[in-house]
């Protein structure tokens, strides 16, 4: 019995070492960037979401739809949302940004980039884990979070202009 309770904790032990290399590993990696004008598409494990990805219903989720009488810059708007989520700015240009989160524990990193297309008066938007195959429905809910945060800070801005005389 002792021997197995020596295997067992081993075993542990090797797993939560093992995280730690993976979050470590994850930290080194970047965001594909933009691949001729677009997001680029996700990769065939389930830790992916992106809107740009229409023909692939495991890995597509829906764009942000643009007022097509839009007055205002939704780059700025989003960008304080994702740092109102924990994110952190890394590269971005005019129509592109490209933030990266961090998990508590293993220090695990995900992507997270944002493509207005003013063209189509959408908002694109990719999610996804650098390392590991699943990710427990994290960069859904975190997509879902930054379209929640965005249409409220769009509200906002929106009733503090028409409060102006």
């Amino acid at each position: 019995m002792k021997i197995v309770f020596v295997i067992m904790s081993l075993f542990i032990v090797a797993g939560v070492f093992l995280l730690f290399i993976l979050g470590g590993i994850s930290r080194s990696g970047k965001a594909p960037g933009l691949i001729a004008g677009r997001l680029a598409k996700c990769p065939d494990t389930p830790n992916c979401l992106c809107s740009e990805q229409k023909d692939d219903a495991n890995h597509f989720i829906s764009p942000i739809i643009l007022p097509q009488n839009i007055t205002f810059d939704p780059l700025p708007i989003l960008k304080n949302a994702v740092r109102d989520m924990g994110g952190t700015i890394g590269t971005e240009s005019v129509h592109y940004f490209a933030a990266t989160f961090s998990s508590a524990i293993f220090g695990f990193m995900d992507d997270l980039e944002v493509r207005i297309d003013s063209t189509q008066k959408m908002i694109h938007i990719r999610s996804a884990s650098r390392v590991g195959y699943g990710d427990a429905g994290v960069n859904k809910k975190r997509i879902e979070l930054l379209k929640k945060l965005y249409a409220q800070k769009v509200s906002e801005a929106d009733h503090s202009l028409k409060a102006i005389p």
